[in-house]
């Protein structure tokens, strides 16, 4: 599930955006006195019904609409709704629309009962700690228990960051997480890969280790007609404005990110070290030496992809190889994932890994009949088997169970799906499709187009086994996901948007050469006086408080 797996790298790009937007507290939101008491009972024989036999509860849902099918039509949710004895009503706005259409509904205080799949860029962390310090967001903590939420207090017993991750700095829960575990969770941002083809035309039997022996290969890139037309347009390294080759190289210097970085404890601002001015002296000499894609600072992606597809490029980031190659899958699976480096700033090889934690995806407001009702509905998802009803519905929509020649019962996609285009059909029977959804997001067995044709999930397994053999064992967290008080919020807000574009400015000049490195001391100086000493205490006392949570 291709799409699905994009949206799980885009989460884990926008993991770190820690500096918040502070939410104001206009319009006519009037305060909360907190939930409703319940009086709808629980089934305790099992998991569903959610509620007892003669009870009725209808829940309202605000969920951004990704447009493939009005949620009310989708067949898993009509399916749920009969597992769950619980009727669900849908208030679906275009997910472009979204983040406005909720700001109002809280300005107006006309909310559903529960907001879904919003995540962290429209239901922000400033916005969680605000409207749960008024009570309009229901504090959740004190409902996550084995008895109510066995599956997600198993996650929780699992990996205590979780919690950590999810609770304010008031001490409480506002919103439930999208938690990926599938096998390239660990991802931060999309991979850089080999250009296999060339690396075989070389007759390279191992891949660079260190930044010199990286350096090396490159050469050979520019010099050695990999592609073998005889013509000197090889391009040894291609990105566009260095945003995927900036994370994987700096790793190699001991750097997860650009900005702030936890290690053993301690937080600092990267861009204005040592190890950072390293890289920068590397990437300039990659860049000198006509190693580095001399339109790193001007291609778009897509020119860069064509220089792919034409066979000019050795290294190169991509979610997968063959988005820039243009070759198959299978022919993909030769194009090896790149091997994390060491250098003398870092004997070790380190990479940034994913918390695999998003926020933002589940949320009770104080409208909500039933709180406990509502967490029950839920927390089914945060099991193995209910991402696989999440992501796949109900059989006989898009799947249905068959008997394959040694009779074993084997799931295939039913005569109404497209078998060309499975992706939109499937976004069109259920949520789980482009949100951040509220589940557990694991590795599951793919629908056969027939009994008897074993789906080749060769490319998987091998993606899978690269990332666990090269990126497992090098992953950190830069910065561990966390909440920012207000007043930290108003701290670091201003002079985040300054240093990044500063830093961004000055890395181009850098690499390019326009700034010699003889203006590194004037460049930190003026870093300095950005009030970074300030930002990274900001973080740092984060920081501390998160890790004695």
């Amino acid at each position: 599930m291709k799409s699905r797996n994009k949206v799980l790298l885009s989460i884990g790009i926008a993991l770190f955006s820690t500096v918040l937007v502070a939410c104001g507290n206009g319009g006519s939101k009037a305060q909360a006195d907190g939930p409703k008491e319940s009086s709808v009972k629980l089934n305790t024989e099992g998991q569903f019904p959610v509620i007892a036999e003669g009870e009725e509860l209808s829940l309202s849902i605000m969920a951004p609409g990704m447009g493939l099918a009005e949620w009310k039509d989708m067949p898993t949710l009509q399916d749920y709704i009969e597992k769950t004895g619980i009727e669900t009503t849908y208030i679906t706005p275009p997910s472009a629309d979204f983040q406005t259409k909720l700001n109002l509904a809280f300005a107006s205080d006309d909310l559903t009962d529960i907001i879904y799949g919003a995540g962290s860029n429209s239901l922000t962390s400033a916005m969680e700690i605000d409207y749960g310090a008024q009570g309009i967001l229901v504090a959740l903590e004190d409902y996550i228990t084995p008895e109510l939420m066995p599956n997600f207090s198993k996650l929780v017993e699992d990996d205590p960051n979780l919690l950590k991750s999810i609770t304010t700095p008031d001490g409480h829960i506002y919103s439930l997480p999208f938690v990926p575990r599938n096998g390239t969770s660990i991802w931060y941002q999309q991979p850089m890969w080999y250009n296999g083809e060339w690396l075989d035309n070389l007759d390279v039997k191992e891949l660079p280790k260190t930044t010199d022996e990286l350096y090396d290969l490159l050469v050979r890139f520019r010099d050695e007609d990999p592609n073998g037309n005889g013509q000197k347009d090889e391009i040894p390294l291609s990105d566009v404005e260095m945003n995927g080759t900036r994370l994987w190289l700096m790793g190699a210097f001991g750097i997860k990110v650009k900005g702030i970085q936890e290690d053993d404890g301690n937080v600092s601002y990267t861009p204005i070290s040592e190890e950072y001015k390293g890289f920068l002296q590397y990437m300039n000499k990659l860049y000198t030496e006509g190693l580095l894609d001399k339109e790193v600072y001007s291609q778009s992606n897509d020119q860069k992809q064509s220089k792919g597809q034409k066979n000019q490029l050795g290294l190169f980031n991509d979610y997968y190889s063959f988005f820039t190659t243009g070759r198959s899958e299978k022919e993909a699976i030769n194009d090896p994932l790149f091997q994390p480096l060491t250098s003398e700033f870092s004997p070790e090889a380190v990479i940034a890994g994913s918390p695999r934690i998003s926020r933002g995806a589940f949320a009770i407001t104080h409208k909500n009949p039933s709180v406990e009702a509502s967490l029950r509905w839920l927390d089914f998802f945060y099991s193995v088997e209910g991402d696989l009803y999440l992501e796949q519905g109900p059989e006989g929509v898009l799947w249905e169970n068959q008997k394959n020649k040694d009779g074993e019962e084997v799931r295939v996609y039913t005569d109404k799906v497209d078998l060309n285009d499975t992706e939109n059909f499937r976004g069109s029977i259920t949520p789980a499709y482009g949100l951040t959804t509220p589940n557990l997001v694991v590795d599951l067995p793919q629908i056969r187009k027939s009994a008897d044709e074993e789906p080749d999930t060769s490319f998987m397994d091998w993606v899978i086994a690269e990332t666990e053999e090269k990126m497992v064992p090098a992953a950190e967290v830069p910065f561990p996901l966390l909440y920012l008080t207000k007043e930290e919020n108003d701290k670091v807000g201003t002079s985040a948007t300054d240093l990044a574009t500063y830093t961004e400015e000055m890395e181009a000049k850098f690499i390019t050469g326009i700034t010699s490195f003889d203006e590194w001391d004037k460049y930190v100086k003026t870093i300095e006086s950005m009030g970074v000493e300030e930002y990274v205490a900001t973080y740092q006392a984060a920081y501390d408080r998160w890790a004695s949570n």
